[in-house]
């Protein structure tokens, strides 16, 4: 496709406003290096005729592939840039060093400061149910079963953990899909399953092991074909210290997902254990 062309639709859809929008402008910016760095360049270049200061264009410019952290969509977000009273320090040139009765102090300088707001990540996906100390059978720990990466049968449950339902838990889209459309689906199908105990007179339902690592196994292999893993994500846990890096989500597509939850529903929830 000409440049020009190629351009024009990375604008249309940077002015949708839309984050799928400018994420599927074309079929493989989440699987080609190539086709991916052509949007990046793009996006650089928007960035670098918004923002005045060259020095902190480039501090804006995202170096990872496009789109394997959560983009920037801005209504004025680069503009805000350009203003005098806003100042951008790049902790990855001058490490922030401690906190003062001033304010904060960076290798280079410190800066004098009435408020800081702290914004300082969060373990997505498995730190809600981590720092829990959830027990399964024989007193088994979730966290010391997830320490090498969590392990989910359609991310809804855990082998080992009966009757523990997850809410778009890892292995499921979650963070890559409408998030309110997923909670609705895995609620619906943990309450239908629950329904299905009830009416069989069963007690306990939790994903076989065999099946867990199947999925495990199809969850990274289908990561492996996509640009996710190259960056340091909170999709890959990289922003919590000590945590390994494993790309979380499931991202096969909400559609055949959903399509292999309601199969496992179907043939009275295959891979499960069910027992009274």
């Amino acid at each position: 496709m000409p440049d020009d062309e190629r351009d024009a639709a990375y604008e249309a859809a940077w002015e949708s406003g839309s984050l799928v929008n400018l994420l599927s402008t074309y079929t493989d910016l989440a699987t080609s290096q190539e086709a991916n760095d052509t949007c990046k360049q793009w996006i650089h270049r928007k960035i670098h005729d918004i923002v005045k200061d060259p020095q902190v264009a480039d501090d804006l410019c995202p170096e990872y592939p496009f789109g394997t952290k959560r983009p920037c969509l801005d209504t004025n977000y680069f503009e805000t840039y350009n203003l005098p009273n806003v100042h951008l320090v790049n902790l990855q040139r001058t490490p922030l060093v401690e906190v003062t009765e001033k304010g904060i102090r960076t290798s280079d300088r410190e800066y004098e400061f009435d408020v800081i707001v702290y914004a300082t990540g969060f373990d997505a996906m498995t730190g809600a149910l981590t720092n829990v100390d959830i027990r399964g059978r024989d007193g088994l720990s979730l966290k010391e079963t997830w320490s090498a990466g969590p392990r989910t049968y359609l991310g809804i449950g855990s082998a080992g953990f009966p009757n523990l339902f997850m809410i778009t838990g890892p292995g499921s889209p979650s963070v890559l899909s409408n998030m309110i459309v997923s909670i609705e689906q895995h609620v619906d199908w943990v309450a239908d399953a629950i329904a299905h105990l009830d009416r069989e007179g069963l007690r306990t339902i939790e994903p076989k092991p065999e099946a867990q690592e199947e999925w495990v196994d199809h969850v990274n292999l289908l990561a492996s074909y996509t640009l996710y893993p190259r960056a340091n994500s909170w999709y890959m846990g990289a922003n919590v210290p000590g945590k390994t890096r494993v790309f979380m989500p499931y991202c096969g597509g909400v559609g055949e997902y959903r399509k292999k939850c309601d199969d496992v529903a179907a043939k009275g929830y295959e891979g499960f254990s069910l027992a009274a």
